[in-house]
């Protein structure tokens, strides 16, 4: 039993990474239509500037912790800003030329990180809380995992509230409906969408601090690896669902979890599952049909 709840936290844990970094994807695509390969630099740069501040400031504390949280956040939401207005907005309704530069630009940072911090893993540690253990019905659970979960229920609940509840989430998606109508209103959308791109930008920033202490590391590869079960969680949900990523989060994490434990194959099992979702349900779990 105690097996098993263990298996169960920890997979909750990895699928709280998937969504953070699945969440700005499957944001991006659904209200832009945009299909960015170049999100797990986002994570990466987020990832590299939480570390940098929390080494900085010495101190591994949860003070320390909460500003490398934010700094990750505000670096990846920028980087994702900048991508959006230089790279991004002159090829919209080009989808070719939008894969080709994105994926451009994801080998290009890499490279960039390479050469800034080199190609070896730099340790990570956090507050003491976190090297430490919580028995759950007999299991013993590493710390910050819970962390993961809650921050990435938190960023769930902040997205959807703000694409209900504010102006300028009910601009976007009134834009992703009929986006001449809004402009001729004499609403800017362009901004609207760099906004999109910012805050799936500041998840994927978060999602990168979070998974350097998951991990134990930061690297250069380190958003590449988690941008591949990111694309097949947003797939699994459906594209442009965040509820269906959100979801489909949770299954894969789990499934992996366990199916690594028990048999050792546990991303050979997600990619049996992405190739029976695409068969059976092609629009994913949750997506809208075409």
């Amino acid at each position: 039993m105690s097996t098993i709840v263990l298996l169960l936290v920890t997979g909750l844990g990895l699928g709280a990474l998937y969504f953070l970094v699945a969440s700005g994807l499957s944001l991006i695509y659904g209200l832009m239509g945009v299909l960015n390969f170049a999100h797990g630099s986002f994570l990466t740069l987020g990832a590299f500037a939480g570390w940098e501040a929390a080494r900085r400031m010495g101190a591994d504390n949860w003070g320390t912790f909460a500003a490398s949280l934010l700094i990750g956040a505000a670096v990846g939401g920028a980087f994702a800003a900048f991508t959006e207005l230089a790279l991004i907005r002159p090829l919209y309704e080009r989808h070719i030329e939008q894969v080709l530069v994105t994926v451009g630009l994801s080998l290009a940072s890499v490279a960039l990180f390479e050469g800034i911090w080199g190609t070896d893993p730099d340790f990570i540690t956090g507050p003491a809380w976190f090297r430490q253990t919580t028995n759950v019905l007999g299991a013993t659970v590493p710390n910050d995992r819970f962390v993961t979960i809650v921050v990435a229920v938190l960023v769930l609940l902040g997205m959807v509230l703000f694409l209900k509840k504010t102006r300028y989430g009910m601009v976007i998606r009134a834009g992703v409906e009929n986006r001449a109508m809004v402009t001729a209103l004499g609403i800017d959308v362009r901004k609207a969408f760099t906004l999109v791109f910012t805050i799936g930008g500041a998840a994927a920033g978060m999602g990168g601090v979070l998974a350097s202490h998951y991990f134990g590391y930061v690297s250069p590869l380190l958003g590449g690896s988690l941008l591949i079960f990111a694309f097949i969680v947003t797939v699994i949900g459906g594209l442009g669902s965040l509820t269906g990523a959100a979801v489909a989060s949770v299954v894969v994490g789990i499934l992996q979890q366990f199916a690594n434990f028990y048999w050792g194959v546990g991303d050979f099992v997600v990619i049996v599952l992405l190739a029976v979702v695409l068969l059976t349900r092609p629009n994913g779990l949750m997506g809208k049909k075409a």
